[in-house]
């Protein structure tokens, strides 16, 4: 399971209120980054993400133009809710049950990898959880000041290790961690 998110550089996805993840006034995303994504995107087995998520996305990618909508179009997609009766979005199917179980079960019918998709509340579950096998974050050249952290309510601290940091043009770095050690990214200390 791969989460991919954009933070800011005070550790923040998403600002409180209706624009969440929009909205940061960054400059044009990188074109370089654009196809280091949509590679990564192209390759999934699966899209996982939250309700909330899942309905901007529904809202939007069926209509849009850009180069990330084939394949967030196409390409199958889970929504995790316990409030949502149904989902129109093609290649959608809602997950209910307990999040790990469902997890864990799509991890073992899927080689290839899954990409989880914010937004805050789904990410932070699955980070508590320690579900999350490779974290793909692009940090922003941007602080919010204020908004919702990647990583709330650990129980303990949570060591990763990093696998690889590349600058972009527009400012944004990736930074691509894995939980440390065995796996659990769990502190010994």
């Amino acid at each position: 399971l791969v989460l991919m998110m954009g933070v800011s550089l005070d550790g923040l996805v998403a600002r409180t209120g209706k624009l969440g993840a929009g909205g940061w006034g960054t400059p044009p995303e990188d074109p370089a980054l654009t196809a280091r994504k949509l590679g990564w995107i192209r390759d999934a087995g699966m899209h996982l993400m939250g309700r909330v998520t899942y309905e901007e996305m529904a809202g939007f990618w069926p209509h849009s133009d850009a180069e990330y909508a084939a394949p967030m179009n196409t390409i199958p997609k889970v929504v995790f809710s316990r409030s949502l009766t149904k989902a129109d979005w093609p290649q959608s199917t809602i997950a209910s049950g307990d999040l790990a179980e469902e997890i864990g079960a799509l991890k073992r019918e899927h080689a290839k990898d899954l990409i989880a998709w914010g937004g805050a509340a789904f990410a932070q579950s699955l980070s508590r959880l320690r579900l999350v096998d490779e974290y793909r974050l692009v940090v922003q050249p941007v602080a919010l000041g204020d908004g919702l952290p990647l990583f709330a309510g650990l129980s303990a601290p949570f060591v990763l290790d990093l696998i690889e940091a590349q600058a972009y043009a527009d400012g944004a770095v990736l930074h691509v961690y894995r939980p440390a050690g065995d796996g659990t990214g769990l502190s010994s200390g």
